[in-house]
């Protein structure tokens, strides 16, 4: 299933990503910064969803109480909700 997510509080967007047997993959981030967020989708290509969840969730971008990377792990926590 392929999956949008609208985030809030980055500078990213939105975030698309497929999620099927429990992966993601294909992960896409609409803005942000372009080296770290493709790094990010590379190292994650093919991960398992409950991995992501549980590794990137809390990660703060300085003041902003969030992250693309914690908005990464809501995204993925909010596709496996769905398909649950």
């Amino acid at each position: 299933m392929r999956f949008s997510y609208k985030t809030t509080g980055t500078c990213s967007t939105q975030i698309d990503f497929d999620y099927e047997d429990g992966k993601i993959s294909g992960i896409r981030f609409t803005g942000g910064c372009p080296g770290n967020l493709k790094a990010i989708s590379k190292l994650l290509e093919g991960a398992d969803a409950k991995y992501v969840v549980d590794t990137l969730t809390g990660n703060l971008c300085g003041t902003r109480g969030t992250s693309c990377a914690d908005q990464l792990a809501k995204a993925v926590k909010a596709a496996m909700e769905k398909q649950a």
